[in-house]
């Protein structure tokens, strides 16, 4: 039996890894896009590292790109089995990947008229709209907190991640050679103390556990609330200044908790009298099937909806759909919120939005999560004076903000927690994905001082037994 870890390996984006048995056997744990990655982006997405059709399932942890974006690739290119994931998960994916097609093919469209331009070859996008919905049929819903058997080698069972809706720890039992192995990959791991979403849930003792590492050196810092913070940045931005500001917000998790907490300032009449858009189809897409969901909330928001039958609307919110209408927002000077995909400025219409507000001073842009360090929202937060845009460079004179406790992936306490049901001496090897080199190698001594006797950070590619 081995591992290959085909993504989020040493990176935070790209989740992919497969199992393989001596039986000729292959599973893959999620199917990742690369996000944020630079000029490297596009070809980390064509290159598998494997033959998608030698793969015999997919186990699906939740619906975000970077775990779910390659999907409609894996089939173009040969994948024939089936994609398990739950009932939130499977609704999520659908409209993500409808998004993340039309998205490659608007861009496609765009380089390719300057590509014309300079008498450069055609580009063709990872994947097509008509591509993603064939990737559909292959969907097969599973519920939490049960055992199903896969295949005659494989039982899997899923457990809440509190992530996002839907979001789960993979847990498999692997039978080989007589054998039984227990497995958990975590997916991403969600906050114990998350305003919308339940904890994560305890799971059965692991021989072998994949875990997410994103924050794996840091804590989320919660002594100013999420409201306070946000609040904050509209007087400053739009009251003050008199100026935009503009939030990029992964459509599925934060843009839902963006508006969680307008609305909270609305119900305690603090939320300034503004336009406030949320210009993604997706996000409205995605938030109403977020709606459809309250089963997966915390006992807060269970109780909020007693009394109020939207914890995600209040007054002056505007859902942006066309094209046209997102367009007008450009041609507005007065002060408004703009809230819009994706979270790390690197596609989507937010980018526009930027590339056409971020040379006046009026103006704010704040993110409110992880970037990687190469993307878009990366730089601004690094602080780079000057960025790319679109091919055209531009003079960052908008102000650049960050709300870093925001992010929908557990802290270190978090992480912990979630492997706080684990014996460490009966864990036989703990492998760190989903994080950054650096910050992976500070969580590995944390881990092993509490007792993971075998901690490894694999590198892309690498393919390691597991006995």
């Amino acid at each position: 039996m081995k591992i290959a870890f085909h993504g989020a390996a040493r990176t935070v984006t790209g989740s992919k890894h497969l199992l393989s048995l001596t039986n000729g056997k292959k599973y893959l744990l999620d199917c990742g896009m690369f996000q944020g990655m630079g000029k490297d982006t596009d070809a980390m997405n064509r290159h598998w590292g494997f033959d998608p059709a030698e793969v015999d399932h997919l186990i699906l942890s939740h619906a975000h790109i970077d775990h779910s974006g390659l999907i409609p690739k894996l089939v173009k290119d040969g994948f024939s089995g089936h994609i398990f994931c739950t009932p939130a998960t499977r609704e999520l994916t659908s409209v993500l990947l409808e998004d993340s097609a039309g998205i490659q093919e608007s861009d496609v469209r765009y380089e390719n008229k300057r590509r014309a331009n300079e008498g450069l070859p055609y580009l063709l996008p990872l994947y097509t709209t008509e591509d993603a919905l064939n990737a559909l049929d292959r969907f097969v819903e599973v519920e939490y907190g049960k055992w199903f058997a896969i295949d005659e080698n494989v039982q899997v069972m899923y457990t809440d991640a509190g992530h996002i809706i839907g979001s789960a720890a993979v847990h498999l039992k692997v039978k080989e050679n007589g054998v039984t192995k227990a497995i958990t990959f975590s997916g991403d791991v969600g906050r114990y103390r998350d305003v919308i979403l339940k904890s994560p849930q305890e799971f059965p003792q692991a021989d072998v556990i994949l875990l997410e590492s994103t924050y794996g050196n840091s804590l989320h810092d919660m002594a100013v609330t999420t409201p306070d913070q946000i609040l904050h940045w509209i007087e400053k931005a739009c009251l003050q200044k008199k100026g935009k500001l503009i939030i990029p917000a992964f459509s599925v998790g934060r843009t839902q908790e963006i508006l969680f907490a307008l609305n909270q300032l609305e119900l305690e009449r603090r939320l300034p009298e503004l336009d406030y858009f949320v210009d993604s189809p997706l996000s409205v897409n995605a938030t109403q099937i977020v709606k459809r969901y309250p089963q997966y909330f915390n006992k807060t928001i269970q109780k909020i909806l007693e009394s109020d039958n939207d914890p995600f609307g209040f007054k002056g919110l505007k859902f942006i759909k066309t094209v046209d209408e997102s367009k007008m927002l450009n041609f507005r000077n007065g002060p408004m919120v703009i809230i819009s995909a994706s979270g790390m400025a690197d596609a989507g219409r937010v980018k526009h939005h930027i590339s056409n507000n971020i040379e006046s001073s009026r103006n704010t842009i704040l993110l409110t999560g992880y970037c990687e360090p190469r993307s878009l929202g990366g730089k601004l937060m690094e602080g780079k004076k000057e960025v790319n845009i679109f091919g055209v460079l531009h003079e960052v004179n908008a102000e650049i903000a960050s709300i870093r406790s925001m992010s929908a992936h557990g802290d270190y306490e978090d992480l912990s927690q979630f492997l706080a049901c684990q014996d460490p001496r009966k864990v036989q090897r703990l492998f760190l994905v989903h994080g950054e080199y650096e910050v992976q190698q500070a969580f590995r001594l944390r881990l092993i001082k509490k007792g993971f006797l075998d901690v490894e950070v694999p590198e892309l590619h690498a393919e390691i037994g597991l006995g």
